[in-house]
């Protein structure tokens, strides 16, 4: 959707995960420009099977990320969705008037905003943000990679499963979310859960599953905006956010029923609310939690127990148990520096600069981890290699 053209590319024959700077390195400690917060060692961690550190290698928390701030902090809530859509965060920045995504006017603020959102392809393996776009002798510019949302369907991309949510602790989980429509992009989020919900009244009191999520605390990064997330209110000043977990609903936008294909007759529960509200059509708004718990991971098994995604599985399960099958829980809200964890899990392991020379690619599909890229030399005006001693002015790439 979006079409940039910035900075100069480096030359190079080839391009793979494997290639990427420290900025975006998944096994680094740190990250250049941040200030992620987490204990670390010396020691190399262990990694999980996308070369990922383990949730472990971290070490623990910090306290601020459990501490009470109900005295303080502002009141919003939590909608919920997983459209499998490649994220809003995962585009470049469409001109400097958009606020939203991270700033291209320099490597270094670009890498500050920790860049473009990971994206991966219908296998969940990672693959480019944005690459060259059909670029020529005299000129070249960059597309984001297309989202499986659009016509691409299968050949496109989608969100990458491991940004699920996850349970840290039994009081502790992390989360990406999507904010409103002007939020920015890489910012990070203690919520505090109280126990109440957004369409609380007097004859409409808060549920044992509300009761059940007080006191627990979440850390979440926007990767993502809904034209529909809603702004602060009076007795919501901070306004919603449409917390991204699986089985949460599809939304306005539906990859999810691509990349896990059941068939034309699956139930995949309520567009919006997914299936906690089919199990509320089910069994009734004041079913027990045991009972809602149990209806979900029960479609929660049917639709992702043999998907061959595990992260989609575990994260369906996390809503159930230790979201406590909540519907739009109210919360308290301030903003945090980022942990080490979400952050490594947000950032493009291929896009770690403003910059790439990697071709452009119209199916992601066949594409498996390691693979070598295809890249194109290209040069910025002025710089092109004279041929029979003519030197052409322009920006381009060294095409056949």
């Amino acid at each position: 959707m979006s079409s940039s053209s910035i900075g100069y590319l480096p030359t190079s024959s080839s391009a793979n995960s494997s290639s990427s700077s420290s900025a975006g390195n998944p096994t680094s400690s740190a990250t250049p420009g941040s200030s992620a917060v987490e204990s670390s060692s010396n020691k190399e961690p262990e990694l999980d099977a996308s070369g990922f550190p383990t949730l472990e290698s971290y070490g623990p928390p910090p306290a601020e990320y459990t501490k009470d701030i109900s005295a303080t902090a502002k009141r919003g809530w939590n909608t919920r969705y997983w459209d499998a859509c490649k994220p809003h965060c995962s585009w470049l920045r469409e001109s400097a008037n958009d606020i939203t995504r991270a700033d291209t006017s320099s490597n270094e603020a670009y890498i500050a905003d920790y860049g473009t959102a990971r994206n991966c392809n219908i296998h969940d393996v990672e693959v480019p943000t944005f690459t060259l776009g059909d670029v020529s002798k005299s000129w070249f510019g960059y597309n984001g990679t297309r989202s499986a949302c659009g016509d691409e369907k299968e050949k496109g991309v989608f969100t990458c499963t491991d940004m699920a949510p996850i349970a840290v602790n039994d009081t502790l989980s992390y989360a990406y979310v999507a904010g409103t429509a002007d939020s920015k992009c890489g910012k990070c989020y203690h919520l505090q859960y109280d126990g109440h919900f957004a369409n609380e009244m007097e004859n409409n009191p808060p549920r044992e599953t509300h009761l059940a999520l007080k006191g627990k605390h979440m850390i979440v990064m926007a990767s993502n905006i809904g034209m529909d997330v809603a702004g602060g209110n009076p007795n919501l000043p901070a306004g919603q956010f449409d917390l991204m977990v699986p089985g949460g609903g599809v939304g306005a936008f539906d990859a999810l029923t691509v990349q896990v294909n059941k068939g034309r007759d699956f139930k995949w529960g309520a567009g919006f609310g997914g299936f906690l509200t089919e199990c509320q059509n089910k069994l009734g708004y004041d079913a027990t939690l045991v009972a809602y718990q149990t209806c979900i991971k029960d479609m929660c098994d049917a639709a992702f127990g043999d998907a061959g995604l595990p992260n989609l599985l575990r994260g369906c399960h996390w809503f159930a148990d230790w979201y406590k099958a909540a519907d739009n829980p109210t919360y308290y809200i301030e903003e945090v520096e980022c942990p080490q964890y979400l952050i490594d899990h947000y950032m493009s392991r291929f896009n770690t600069t403003t910059e790439t020379n990697i071709k452009k690619v119209t199916d992601w599909s066949t594409y498996k981890d390691g693979d070598v890229l295809d890249t194109l030399h290209c040069w910025k005006a002025g710089e092109a290699p004279a041929e029979n001693g003519w030197q052409n002015p322009s920006a381009g790439c060294d095409v056949q």
